[in-house]
């Protein structure tokens, strides 16, 4: 069940709650180390992940793209489906310790040029400064951040001059549904002010763990307008290029609910975005 909680300020609290959600994501990512043989098998047959939207968005990343950097990147199977996709050189960056431990088992078995970093987000090493032709992000991502403004700094400094930047995720109105006897409801959340914390996973992604609810680590959410994803780009520094809102998903957010009734609904969002090649007078950086 979830938790109503107070929109997270302070830096120590954003760090506490990212904290957590390391913890939690621990122990979902031994989910994924029970798939790593499979992910192998899909990677090692140039198979790739990468959503239909994902790929009318960026074209064909072989012609323009030497490297991307996968923020949030889970185990690594999204981050090398864009080196099958033809990116040159990928990095991935998780906060999740067993994710990243799965990432580089993953990327040695295939042999990928593939580099991995386990850190938070807000503390991404300097060194990758000005270093992706792309910046990849998205999927389930978005909602376990705290600081979408130095998020979107990140964003700014890891890209390249005439880098770009591209997001797919959950539309954040989803939140505001609950399904109930194959239709939808209002959750009753508000859309602009909503945090939470909670404890399980939804039977259609990780499902229940090998221990009780009650002691698996709690985690953090925070539901993010897509407007304040596309301000906090554009106060960091970049041009958007493009938004869409889809019925096109990537999971199944609400399985109840007939797929004609899905197609009226927004289930996921893109942006698109470019580091400018001069920076405006005035920007943050």
């Amino acid at each position: 069940m979830a938790h109503l909680e107070k929109i997270a300020d302070a830096p120590d609290e954003i760090r506490r709650r990212h904290e957590a959600n390391r913890l939690a994501w621990n122990e979902g990512a031994e989910k994924y180390r029970e798939e790593l043989e499979e992910t192998i098998a899909f990677i090692r047959a140039g198979k790739s992940n990468l959503h239909p939207v994902e790929r009318r968005n960026l074209g064909s990343l072989g012609d323009w793209c030497h490297t991307a950097i996968h923020l949030q990147c889970a185990s690594g199977r999204d981050t090398l489906s864009l080196w099958n996709e033809g990116v040159r050189e990928v990095i991935g960056i998780d906060i999740s310790d067993v994710h990243i431990a799965n990432a580089r088992t993953l990327s040695n078995a295939v042999n990928a040029p593939a580099k991995w970093y386990r850190c938070d987000i807000l503390d991404v090493p300097e060194e990758l400064d000005d270093t992706a032709d792309l910046l990849y992000t998205g999927r389930g991502a978005l909602n376990w951040l705290h600081d979408l403004q130095s998020w979107a700094q990140i964003v700014h400094r890891l890209l390249k001059p005439c880098g770009v930047f591209h997001v797919l995720d959950d539309h954040p109105t989803l939140w505001m549904f609950e399904e109930k006897g194959g239709n939808v409801c209002y959750s009753g959340l508000d859309y602009f002010n909503h945090a939470e914390s909670n404890k399980g996973w939804p039977a259609t992604y990780i499902g229940p763990l090998d221990k009780p609810v009650s002691e698996e680590a709690r985690k953090h959410e925070r539901l993010w307008p897509i407007a304040s994803v596309a301000q906090s780009l554009i106060n960091a520094g970049l041009d958007i290029l493009y938004i869409g809102e889809h019925a096109e998903a990537y999971w199944d957010a609400l399985p109840g609910l007939p797929e004609e009734k899905k197609k009226q609904l927004p289930m996921t969002f893109s942006i698109k975005a470019r580091k400018p090649k001069v920076q405006p007078a005035g920007a943050r950086d």
